[in-house]
């Protein structure tokens, strides 16, 4: 094998010597993807250059063959099918044109050999057979596989023509290769991006711009071909950039605070310098001479025009002229600034001005009528001021000067003004003979003198509030007297009076009338009433105050019922004036207290007298019967039930049987029986041990009809009684099935009422609604009001409604609430 291109000859010796210079060749090949590599053996790594080699293994990459063994077995190579000469020659041509460098100066003898690696693939080839790889036919490899990839990915739940990902933000095409035009580096021939890359990241590179940095400081770098001497570029500034420049600084300054007081040692210079903040390094200037002098070398020319000193103080010039310009504009934007802020000052002063001077005309225009009401209140004045004409200058100030109004002292005014004329308006009043003197003028003044935004008034509020100083100064006294001079137990001109009076005069005075003048004189007539000697019932002068008064009247009902209980302990039923006067009162105590006075007092007389009731079917005396059922509908069905139980049929059903026992004639027992029955009410029948008893007695009969003694006496007497029993069992029956009947109806009418009333027709209705299906108890408060309305009990809120706005009582004022947060704080 002659190895002459890789060894050098000596002359004098003719000795072969390796060659280790690099070359061209060696320098090309470095980049070469497809050269072949040589894999150092064991002995080579072991002994180095000394190492012997064989002939079939020299280094292919300086040239040499291999000798060929044909003595070896044949090896065959698993490549595909064997191509043409024809398709071979197209490809090879085809790779020729892919080459960007034509390697002629480069000799054949130094080129590896390109192993074949099967018929269809070359070293060389950058695709199959087919044709170059499209990156619209994607995954068209596939065709000679299973396509074990894309069913892999289908069943990810990959959709072919859209992106990788969850949300499908992969790329759609594959990466795209663009081949460099020669074989440097990366980046040495410019931007490598290709269209698709442009198309998926339109945004520009931060490498690209460095890259045109670093290009554009390069060529400063290199020769002119011209020869030339570069013109000396100028830089201007305008006087806006100067303006932007400085509007940035200040904008930047703010943050810089904290590093104003760092202390920084330069060491740049000849000498150590201390600084205590950046700033002071960023505003340095280069003071002349202080960079050392460089010695001319033999190429350098001196410089022609050299003033290191005049161009620093051009500089410092320069740097002051500027700094002087930006100042300016900052004071000139502060003082367009400061226009602006006085021209909007000027305006809100001007409004000011306005309404202070609007203010001042009203207040004069209300102070002469003010003035003119205290000239014609003189005793002297020919013209006097009378309660109506003051009503309409009151109105009069309400309507045009409403702020003013509100604004001023009502009380003062008031009493200098309203209350002489009030006084000589009830000088003569009687209210019990004219309950209605006087309501509509003071429920006039009412809404001209009273504070609409004190919610809450008691008697406190006298100084803040006009129209209660009146009622209580002016119009209280005249109720005192005649309060004083009333009789309780004529009682119907006091009542008519606070009736007519009740929606004018506030609460709180009501309630002090109700408890402090009205109660006391009511409690101490009833301490002296004696029911049996007065004529007069109790409940005639007691009741009609219930309306107004309700739970005020508990503490005289207790009085009441013991004197009641008194007068009867002597009592026998077959007097009905007890009931006369005990059944006003019924609806009034509460029903356990009702109860418990009927069970002590009247149901013991009402057993006495059954005990002494004696059944006769021959002569039957019904009186004491009649006196007992005369009380059904004041005692409990109950306790008639018991009465009846323990003192009435014991001895009517003995009665029955020992006339049975003595051969009798059935008919009558049938009529006795019947008559008995029809002297008990359909309430007193429907309970359940009337019944059992009844039903006793037609058992009794069946028996005794059963029995042969009987049925030969009178023959049909069987039948007859049968017959009744049928009859009665069916009345029973029917009466059950009318009462079940009559439930269903009532259930049914309740529930179209409830759908007629889902539509309220007020606001107070709609609260009930509400409270209704929150599970919320909403009911009045007895005898509580708040100026003349009703106090309602929301849970336990206490509201009033006035004018559809819900009035929650707060701690010492009353707030308006929606109805939604009414609902939430009740819950």
């Amino acid at each position: 094998m002659s190895m002459s291109h890789l060894y050098g000859t000596d002359g004098d010796d003719g000795v072969e010597m390796e060659n280790f210079e690099v070359s061209d060749w060696d320098l090309q090949n470095e980049f070469n993807p497809h050269r072949q590599r040589h894999r150092q053996t064991k002995e080579e790594a072991t002994y180095g250059v000394w190492a012997e080699r064989d002939s079939d293994e020299e280094r292919p990459s300086f040239g040499g063959k291999r000798s060929r063994d044909y003595s070896a077995p044949v090896n065959f190579i698993s490549a595909g099918l064997k191509k043409s000469a024809a398709e071979d020659l197209s490809e090879e041509d085809s790779d020729e044109d892919e080459k960007p460098v034509k390697q002629e100066e480069i000799p054949k003898e130094f080129v590896p050999k390109k192993l074949k690696t099967g018929g269809n693939f070359k070293p060389s080839q950058k695709g199959f057979v087919g044709g170059t790889k499209s990156f619209v036919d994607f995954g068209s490899w596939e065709r000679h596989t299973k396509g074990i990839g894309q069913k892999l990915l289908q069943k990810m739940g990959y959709v072919p023509g859209r992106g990788l990902g969850k949300n499908a933000q992969g790329i759609i095409n594959p990466i795209e290769a663009k081949q460099r035009k020669g074989k440097g580096a990366v980046g040495a021939y410019g931007s490598e991006r290709t269209s698709q890359s442009l198309q998926d990241f339109p945004v520009v590179d931060s490498e690209e711009e460095a890259e045109e940095e670093f290009q554009k400081e390069l060529s400063q770098w290199r020769k002119d071909p011209n020869g030339g001497k570069k013109k000396p570029k100028y830089s201007y500034k305008t006087v806006e950039e100067l303006k932007a420049k400085g509007r940035i600084s200040k904008q930047l300054s703010a943050p810089q605070k904290e590093l104003s007081q760092v202390k920084v040692i330069d060491m740049t210079g000849r000498e150590q310098k201390v600084y205590y903040s950046y700033s002071q390094i960023s505003h340095k200037h280069n003071i002349p001479d202080d960079s050392p002098q460089q010695p001319l070398g033999k190429d350098s020319k001196p410089q022609g025009f050299a003033l290191p000193e005049l161009e620093h103080n051009l500089q410092l010039l320069i740097d002051i002229t500027e700094q002087e310009i930006i100042q300016n504009d900052r004071q000139l934007q502060y003082e367009r600034d400061m226009v602006v802020n006085l021209t909007h000052e000027i305006q809100k002063m001007s409004e000011v001005l306005s309404h202070e001077e609007t203010a001042i005309s009203n207040l004069s225009k209300v102070l002469e009528m003010v003035e003119e009401c205290e000239r014609r209140m003189q005793p002297s004045c020919e013209n006097p001021l009378t309660l109506d004409e003051c009503a309409k200058i009151f109105e009069t100030l309400q309507d045009k000067y409403y702020e003013e109004y509100r604004m001023s002292d009502r009380v003062d005014l008031a009493v200098a003004i309203v209350y002489p004329l009030m006084k000589d308006y009830f000088k003569n009043w009687d209210p019990l003979k004219d309950c209605t003197y006087g309501t509509e003028i003071i429920a006039k003044w009412k809404n001209l003198l009273e504070n609409d935004q004190l919610l809450s008034h008691s008697g406190q509020d006298l100084s803040t509030d006009a129209f209660h100083r009146l009622m209580w100064e002016i119009w209280m006294p005249y109720v005192r007297n005649i309060v004083a001079q009333w009789q309780p137990r004529n009682c119907g001109s006091m009542v008519d009076f606070l009736d007519s009076w009740v929606n004018v005069i506030p609460v709180w005075i009501l309630d002090n009338i109700l408890d402090q003048l009205i109660f006391p004189k009511l409690q101490k007539e009833v301490e002296s009433w004696n029911p049996l000697t007065d004529t007069v019932p109790i409940h005639s002068w007691i009741h009609p105050w219930l309306p107004l008064m309700q739970a005020r009247l508990e503490p005289l009902y207790s009085p009441i019922r013991n004197k009641l209980a008194n007068a009867l302990q002597k009592w026998h039923p077959s007097d009905s004036s007890a009931k006369l006067i005990l059944q006003p009162w019924k609806d009034v105590f509460t029903p356990g207290s009702w109860e418990a006075f009927m069970v002590k007092n009247i149901v013991p007389k009402l057993g006495m007298c059954l005990n002494e009731l004696i059944i006769n079917p021959h002569q039957q005396h019904m009186d004491a019967f009649y006196w007992v059922i005369d009380w059904e509908g004041m005692i409990s069905v109950s306790s008639l039930v018991g009465l009846l139980e323990k003192h009435f049929f014991p001895k009517w059903l003995q009665v029955l049987c020992s006339w049975l026992s003595n051969s009798p004639n059935y008919e009558e027992i049938t009529k006795w029986y019947l008559g008995w029955k029809s002297m008990f009410s359909d309430q007193v029948l429907a309970h359940p041990s009337i019944k059992d008893k009844f039903n006793e007695a037609l058992d009794i009969m069946n028996r005794a009809v059963s029995s042969s003694v009987g049925g030969y006496m009178q023959p049909g007497a069987r039948e007859n009684i049968a017959y009744l029993t049928h009859t009665e069992r069916r009345k029973d029956f029917q009466y059950e099935a009318m009462q079940e009947r009559r439930e269903a109806e009532n259930m049914a009418q309740r529930g179209i009422g409830m759908a007629a009333s889902s539509v309220p027709m007020n606001f107070k209705d709609l609260i009930q609604t509400k409270a209704e299906e929150h599970n919320i108890v909403f009911m009045p408060v007895i005898g509580k009001r708040h100026e003349g309305k009703q106090l309602y009990t929301f849970g336990r809120i206490v509201i009033y409604i006035d004018r559809g706005v819900v009035f929650v009582q707060g701690e010492k004022t009353w707030v308006p609430t929606s109805l939604q947060s009414l609902i939430d704080m009740a819950k």
